[in-house]
């Protein structure tokens, strides 16, 4: 046989087999389970992370029963569509310890665990760093798009969540998130729908880094914020970019929120790029009279466009095209569909 006739056929066989395997979706597992106790496939999540499909041609559902999974995980780009579906969310935990300066560890590096997979579904998890008030040590660095969480708690200090992508879009719904320093930071675009956001310090809830030409950047809708005891003195947010983007909508605020609510982080050249808003919030802490002048309340027309489909969806620099996750907002208290 010549080579070249053999080449013809190594390369049918290949493209026959490839066809055969993108066919045939049942040949793979699309349901795992993880448990503490050995009474599921895998006793630690990553171990179900690595041995699941990537690209898969369904969704990939992992149930994780209650335990406390100390170990750091990371569901690569490469895999999407995962489900993560927690027993509880006051005792199934995932937790680790890093930190900014941990051997070579940055901020960057030091999260319990970071989620790169898109159209990534979380729900009934506590993620946590235990690293105490030592630094940035992230509890969840996610840089997918389309990411939904529900009921989920992140806990941490300072830099608790990463929400990371400069044109990935998340979405918090029914979440507890808690840290100190810029603990909700980065420059996705995220909401925060019906989460409770407490502060254990006296800083800044957030510090976005919304990139230009972004319509929006972090939009907490119908959030209650509060804090420790402690704390005396707290801010909205703070620019760590230059076009941060930050909303509260009909939230709650506490008696600690300073008066101006907002910072320039020590850059008045910043006052002319953010956008820092509130609309109709209450509570001690939403008294607005003496807000930074370059700051904004939203009128009634404008509050208006602070819809999940319509933040989702005008993000000018991407272009849902399947429409998944649009779709999927209007089912975000229903959905995984595969439980």
């Amino acid at each position: 046989m010549s080579k070249h006739l053999l080449l013809f056929y190594l390369i049918l066989l290949i493209s026959s087999n490839a066809k055969t395997q993108t066919a045939n979706s049942q040949q793979y597992k699309y349901v795992f389970t993880v448990a503490k106790d050995g009474s599921g496939e895998f006793k630690y999540i990553q171990d179900a992370i690595d041995a699941m499909r990537v690209y898969p041609l369904a969704s990939i559902t992992l149930y994780i029963k209650n335990g406390v999974y100390n170990e750091k995980i990371e569901i690569p780009a490469t895999n999407t569509d995962v489900i993560f579906i927690g027993e509880s969310v006051e005792k199934t935990i995932i937790t680790f310890n890093d930190y900014s300066g941990r051997g070579k560890h940055t901020t960057f590096t030091s999260y319990t665990a970071k989620i790169s997979g898109n159209r990534f579904y979380a729900e009934n998890i506590t993620f946590a760093n235990s690293a105490g008030p030592v630094g940035q040590a992230l509890a969840l660095y996610v840089d997918a798009d389309k990411a939904i969480f529900k009921n989920c708690k992140f806990l941490g200090n300072q830099d608790t969540i990463f929400a990371a992508g400069e044109n990935a879009r998340q979405l918090f719904v029914d979440c507890y998130i808690e840290g100190t320093t810029d603990f909700i930071f980065g420059p996705s675009t995220a909401v925060f729908q019906n989460c409770t956001i407490k502060a254990k310090s006296n800083s800044f809830i957030t510090a976005a880094s919304t990139t230009a030409g972004k319509k929006f950047g972090y939009v907490f809708l119908d959030c209650k914020i509060i804090a420790d005891s402690a704390v005396t003195k707290l801010f909205l947010g703070r620019p760590w970019r230059a076009h941060a983007k930050t909303v509260f909508v009909r939230c709650e605020l506490p008696k600690v929120i300073t008066a101006e609510a907002w910072s320039n982080w020590s850059n008045p050249a910043n006052e002319q790029t953010v956008f820092y808003a509130e609309y109709k919030c209450t509570g001690e802490g939403s008294a607005t009279i003496r807000r930074v002048a370059w700051s904004k309340q939203l009128s009634d027309k404008e509050a208006k466009e602070y819809t999940l489909d319509n933040i989702f969806s005008n993000n000018s620099q991407v272009k849902d095209e399947a429409g998944w996750f649009i779709q999927s907002l209007s089912k975000a208290f229903e959905w995984p569909v595969n439980k």
